[in-house]
Order: structure tokens, then sequence, then C-alpha cells
């Protein structure tokens, strides 16, 4: 029997939860109560909070004693991180399903981020209806409006508990109806890729696809960092073919696309080996044109579409973007590669194109060159825009003879 992981604040909200547990027994299901609340349970679970509070090294009963709701929160979503992921993989449950409002999807997200990717996770939640970046993170599981609050039962919460439960049912209960997939597992690339550089990676696709490798983009978005980023960590990848570093323009000088400090660690982490340019990295990312920032209005600006703004990056922080790249690449333990195109490092950023920028890029380069001071990390140029073909077929080949060298 398959087994669901219901999570929630039972001495709260135990009349919705055991509502919830019914849905999931008529389905056939083994429901698998997993109590977060600060409180006692309004029934008997598979997990207390006491037990979720000690494995974050807390005791339940002092924090209840200590009425801090920030304090509990915090301590209960330590606890969760670390204990949910443990019970599944003891098999536990088969997935997961939470409801809450902002403090509940604040305590159970940060576990399911924790999960396997593939892993059955769906969270109903108040919060689900406007910018749940800070929830779902590079996690994949799923999140649904609860319309009204996770308080009582009605007309509408029924209705939408049943979807929600449906959905984890159909999900758990229907993976093994699915015709098991017989195609020959290849290796792994994972590419990063931003629209100013699809066609590099759409060549450089092409060339690993046909010597038998599968590849994954993932766009430059910063979530897309961040998953690719995660992915590897997860060790999914053979190789990485990490083109498109731009979201540093946006970490640095404060774009909307940024994918945090980690960005470009976690290859040289896990030790995969990896080829990389600075593809994008002539720009910065707004939402609409009215929507940059004053500070910025004299700038370059070139309107992408109707709700992305792009801002050429200047060549002061070329090099602070080349510095802090060159940071992360001189950890490198194994031999990498960093490719740079002379003729430009996007569509854009190309003769007569808007972002043409000899002087940016040459701040650029020469910053990667002077601190780049690892024997792992070889540099190479090449008299070509990112977007030619010879330049993305010439890193795509390199990869190729990374990754045999180090198996």
């Amino acid at each position: 029997m398959k087994t669901i992981a219901i999570a929630g604040t039972f001495d709260t909200k135990g009349k919705e939860f055991l509502y919830v547990k019914k849905l999931v027994e008529a389905l056939g299901l083994r429901p698998f109560m997993i109590h977060m609340g600060v409180f006692d349970s309004a029934f008997d679970v598979d997990v207390s909070n006491g037990e979720i509070a000690a494995a974050a090294g807390y005791d339940i009963k002092e924090l209840v004693k200590r009425k801090d709701r920030a304090t509990a929160t915090e301590a209960l979503s330590k606890g969760m991180k670390i204990i949910v992921p443990k019970l599944y993989k003891e098999g536990k449950f088969d997935g997961i399903i939470s409801f809450g409002g902002s403090g509940g999807t604040s305590l159970v997200t940060p576990a399911m981020r924790e999960l396997p990717i593939g892993v059955s996770k769906v969270m109903v939640s108040t919060m689900a209806s406007g910018n749940v970046s800070q929830y779902v993170g590079a996690s994949d599981f799923v999140m649904i409006p609860s319309i009204v609050d996770v308080a009582g039962l009605n007309k509408i919460s029924r209705l939408i508990f049943s979807n929600a439960v449906l959905a984890i049912a159909g999900m758990v209960g229907g993976r093994e109806k699915l015709k098991e997939d017989t195609t020959e597992a290849k290796p792994l690339i994972a590419a990063s890729m931003f629209g100013v550089t699809t066609p590099c990676v759409n060549y450089a696709k092409e060339y690993l696809e046909k010597e038998g490798y599968e590849v994954l983009v993932f766009h430059a978005t910063g979530t897309g960092g961040k998953t690719m980023d995660a992915l590897i960590d997860a060790g999914f990848f053979a190789g990485v073919l990490d083109l498109t570093t731009t979201e540093w323009c946006d970490e640095i000088v404060g774009g909307v696309l940024s994918a945090g400090p980690d960005r470009c660690a976690a290859a040289i982490r896990q030790r995969v080996p990896q080829v990389v340019s600075v593809g994008a990295c002539d720009m910065v990312n707004f939402g609409p044109i009215d929507t940059v920032p004053k500070e910025f209005s004299k700038r370059n600006l070139y309107k992408h579409n109707p709700t992305v703004t792009l801002m050429r990056t200047t060549v002061e922080e070329n090099k602070q973007i080349g510095t802090r790249l060159a940071e992360k690449w001189n950890n490198a333990a194994t031999p990498m590669t960093v490719i740079l195109p002379k003729q430009g490092v996007s569509m854009i950023d190309a003769s007569g194109q808007p972002f043409e920028g000899v002087e940016e890029r040459k701040a650029l380069f020469d910053t990667l060159k002077q601190n780049i001071n690892n024997k792992n990390v070889e540099i190479c140029e090449m008299d070509n825009n990112i977007n030619d073909e010879e330049f993305a077929e010439a890193a795509a080949k390199r990869l190729i003879e990374l990754i045999k060298e180090n198996n």
C-alpha cells in the first residue's frame, strides 16, 4: 500500500487535517501523520512535534514555555528539514502533502526542498497565488492556492482539499501504471542558456547528442541557475556546459534574475567536469522599462520585450563580474576549461548590435586572466562570437575530452 505523509499543525487545524486523512484513506492509501505544530496534536500521530524539535536540538516543552512563535517556528522548520528526508530514506512514505498559511508553508516547504527530485510533493497554501520562489526554490513540488484560508471546512475548502489529495494520490498511485521508459540511459550534460545565447547552446547540444549524451538545458533566469546547481549537487550529471553565467551580472549590479552567491560552485564542489564561459555577461535584467531603477535611467537600455528590459554592463561592472567568477573557478580541484569569445558574449554584443562593447569585453577577459591562478583552470580565447557554431562545437568537444579524462 502506498503511503502519503500528511504534515501539518494538528494542534490548531486538527479538524481540517483529520478530513484530509479520511480522504487519503478513502482512496486506499495509508496516511502517515507528521505533527509540526507547537502544542499537542488533537489526535494520534506517527511523528510528534517533540521528535521534530529534537531533530534540530530543541526541547518542545521549552519552546512552549517561551511563548515565542518566531523561535518555535524556526526550530520546528529546522527539525522538519532534517527529519522529513530521513523518514523518506527509511521508506516511511511515498509522497508528502501539506496545507497552511504563511506559517505552515514556511514550516514544511524547506523540508520538501530537501527531498529528491521526482518525489511527489504538494503544498496547498494561501501564499500560492503570489511569488512562490522563496518556498519552491529549486525543487519540483506543486503549490496549489487554497482560495480560502486553511481554517475550517466549508464548500470551497472541501473542494480544494479533495483536489489536492486526488493530485498527490494520482502522482503516487499512478506512477506504476505508466509504461516503463525503455530508452537507453545516456550520460547527462547540464547546459545554461539565455535567449541571447540560444544558438550557441543549440549547436553544442546537437553535437553532444550526436556523441551519445543527453543534454538538459536550464534557462539562466535565477531559478534556472539554482535548479541546475541543485541537480549537479544531487549527482545527476556527467558534465556541465555552463556557457551562460549572466546571473552573476544581476547578483552584482542588482538585477532581478540573480541566482545568488553560490552560483557556479556546484560543479566544482562535486568535481564534475565542466566547460564554462561568460555568455550574456553584457547585460543586467529588469522588468518593464518603467521598473528600471532611477539611478540607471541614463544607461544603455534595451527593450528585449514588453516585460523585460536589459541594461548593458559597464567596464567597472565587468571587472567586478570577472573578479567574482575568478574567485569561484579558482576553487576547482579538477581540470576545467574557460572559453572566452573575443567577438562578443551574446547576440547583441556583436558588431553593429546595441550592446557591442569592445572595452567592456576586454575588462571582463583581462580580469579573468589576471585573477585566475589555479593550474586546474585552462583559459582559451577564440576569435568568435559566442553564438558561432565553431565556438559552440569547440566547447562541446572540450567537455567530452574532460569527461573521458575523468573516467
